[in-house]
């Protein structure tokens, strides 16, 4: 029995042991981060402060310009070519005469349709002389009905033949113009390729025309903004173009957004008008285009570099009472170096530089900027103070 008891004695006393040396382990393990972190020697960090500001959305791509109006001029007959009026690369204005073509074909038939309709005319005014002596005999019945119904038909019939004469006065007129091919619209002429005594047909283009002011810019927008960039179309929103070679953008609105979006590449067509009066812009060239689709109003602004990504998300580390605490955010935009997110209130400093080197509750000091100093006095180096 006294055996019995002595191996229960000395149970509890290994179990009791083995107990404490489990909590002093597990003790030691869990130790505070904090306590490790308050004896860690201050991380010197630089700090930017979240602001409230309002942030501009805004979608840069780069797009073609295209011009509003661009027509190939061909002749409506077959002619030939008796002068050229313009030159390559001139500026022309709506109507200005481009071309002539031989016009006395065309000019003869003119004279002959005109002198048909004085001959039927004339002929006309007989038959109705006629018709009104028929109407006096007719009264006094010396004549039958039928021979003055007979001498009304013969008028009517002239009157029509006299309308198709005109008529074909008017034709001839529409035929004698084919002859003075004129501008359809203002702009900039291109190459001609034919020349006096050249024979034209309706297929042989003569010149285009390009409309050079205004002129457009066409971009594509990816189908993620359709329903900002609609909006900015309606209130006719302003677009920048970046044209290689000028030191400030040029400044447009926004015209058009297509009907469709593109499956393939998930992107919609939009047009920006641009006044073009120094032609900085041209058919063909490739500028970089940016357009606001909205405003972001009382948003959070902080710096991209404050922002640490990981797999958990985006976290910024928040200095208050001299100490760093990890803060996650959700990003909403980034412009250049400026970053929109939630999670954070205005004025709140946030660590810029020396986040690597920062965990949880590790103090920190921060490196100010040296004060201006008095006149007549050196300025004194930069002094690195704790937050």
């Amino acid at each position: 029995m006294a055996s019995k008891t002595l191996l229960s004695t000395a149970a509890v006393a290994v179990l009791a042991l083995a107990g404490g040396t489990a909590w002093w382990l597990q003790a030691r393990a869990q130790a505070p981060a904090a306590s490790t972190a308050a004896t860690a020697p201050a991380t010197l960090v630089t700090l930017a402060t979240a602001q409230q500001q309002d942030v501009p959305v805004t979608v840069s791509v780069n797009g073609s310009v295209v011009s509003l109006n661009s027509v190939d001029v061909r002749p409506q007959v077959s002619n030939v070519v008796t002068r050229v009026h313009v030159k390559e690369g001139e500026t022309v204005r709506a109507g200005q005469l481009l071309f002539s073509l031989d016009a006395r074909a065309d000019r003869a038939n003119l004279e002959k349709a005109r002198a048909q309709v004085q001959k039927d005319e004339a002929t006309l005014a007989d038959l109705e002389r006629q018709f009104r002596r028929s109407q006096d005999l007719l009264a006094q019945n010396f004549i039958a009905r039928s021979a003055t119904d007979t001498v009304q038909s013969q008028v009517e019939s002239q009157r029509a033949a006299v309308a198709a004469d005109r008529a074909a006065v008017q034709a001839a007129a529409v035929a004698l113009g084919y002859d003075e091919i004129r501008s359809p619209v203002a702009g900039r002429t291109g190459a001609i390729p034919v020349f006096a005594g050249t024979l034209v047909q309706p297929a042989t283009p003569l010149v285009t025309v390009t409309q050079l002011d205004p002129i457009a810019v066409s971009f594509p927008v990816p189908e993620g903004q359709l329903q900002d960039l609609l909006q900015a179309a309606r209130r006719r929103a302003p677009v920048q173009a970046v044209v290689p070679g000028r030191a400030a953008p040029l400044q447009g609105v926004l015209s058009f957004v297509d009907n469709t979006v593109d499956p393939q590449v998930g992107t919609v067509r939009a047009k920006a008008e641009f006044a073009n009066p120094d032609q900085a812009l041209w058919p063909g060239q490739y500028v970089n285009t940016r357009v606001t689709v909205r405003v972001l109003h009382g948003a959070i602004v902080v710096p991209v570099a404050a922002l640490i990504t990981g797999p958990a998300g985006r976290i910024v580390y928040v200095v208050k009472d001299g100490t760093a605490q990890p803060r996650k955010v959700e990003l909403d935009y980034t412009a250049e170096d400026r970053a929109v997110v939630r999670g954070l209130q205005p004025g709140e400093s946030v660590v810029l530089e020396g986040k690597q080197n920062l965990r949880a509750g590790a103090r920190v000091r921060v490196e100010r900027a040296p004060a201006a100093a008095p006149a007549g006095r050196a300025s004194t180096p930069p002094r690195k103070d704790p937050a």
